[in-house]
């Protein structure tokens, strides 16, 4: 059972990471960005999560820096974007990250996506950066099952984390199961659906019967799922209402009628139908 947000999953290489993080996707504005990771720092949230192609670690590593926390005490997630994938790339791309961030170490790096042709060679380079121990984790992110098959096959390591497109929309259970499988942690971005399940009735009746709102009924759902979870905001307000979903619990009901809101439907795009072109 989760009582609070510093709790604490365990990743299959002994790491703890979080149960929640603060997501920082397309956040570029600076005095928003320090601001969003005060308030969530101040809240208790003690996972950051970015990536090379927000083109904001610069503003992450000053942030936390800032705070005066211990570094021991954060956990970092950074990822390799997809022009970046292929062996040598991977390797150069991290140290630029790395740079930008100002720090020693990250606590997980992650590949992106699962570029055709070049993410295996992409995920040795992250295998290379475990061995010399400035990643302490690594993973993927937006993998479907073969993808992991393929890495199961090619690779040395297996990822102790897949990052992907989690809701009540898209629960992604036979992946879910997988990974469960694998001892691979799931971990949800864009948990709230970007807000378009808050007027669900099954959702709205559980937040009307706890006295909670849409999104933390949901991200209650993720957490009692046993899932990792990053929800984006840069509303104090709204950071701070995030955090505190630790003082109620979904009945096996509850959670039953929430499964029953599955159609499959993505926000972002299909992994396999990924190419260069399609982020452009």
């Amino acid at each position: 059972m989760v009582h609070s947000i510093k709790d604490t999953y365990t990743l299959s290489n002994g790491v703890e990471i979080p149960v929640m993080g603060l997501g920082v996707y397309k956040n570029t504005d600076q005095e928003e960005l320090k601001g969003a990771i005060e308030t969530a720092l101040q809240a208790g949230y003690r996972h950051i999560d970015t990536a090379a192609v927000y083109n904001n670690e610069a503003g992450v590593g000053r942030a936390v820096k800032e705070s005066g926390i211990l570094r021991e005490e954060l956990f970092i997630t950074t990822k390799v974007w997809n022009t970046d994938q292929g062996y040598e790339e991977t390797l150069a791309a991290f140290e630029r990250s790395l740079e930008a961030l100002g720090l020693e170490y990250v606590d997980l790096y992650l590949v992106h996506w699962p570029m055709p042709g070049t993410y295996t060679d992409t995920y040795r380079a992250l295998e290379t950066l475990y061995d010399s121990g400035k990643v302490r984790a690594i993973g993927v992110s937006n993998f479907h099952e073969h993808h992991l098959e393929t890495l199961f096959k090619e690779c040395r390591i297996k990822p102790v984390l897949n990052q992907v497109e989690y809701h009540p929309h898209l629960p992604q259970k036979a992946l879910k199961e997988f990974c469960g499988r694998h001892d691979i942690l799931l971990e949800a971005w864009a948990p709230l659906k970007r807000g378009g399940l808050f007027d669900h009735p099954v959702i709205v009746g559980a937040a009307e019967k706890y006295g909670k709102s849409p999104a933390q009924i949901i991200l209650r759902w993720d957490i009692q799922n046993g899932v990792s979870t990053i929800p984006k905001s840069v509303t104090p307000e709204r950071i701070k209402e995030n955090a505190d979903i630790f003082d109620f619990e979904l009945t096996n009901e509850e959670m039953q009628q929430m499964d029953t809101l599955e159609n499959g439907e993505r926000m972002g795009k299909n992994p396999d139908e990924v190419t260069l072109e399609s982020f452009e």
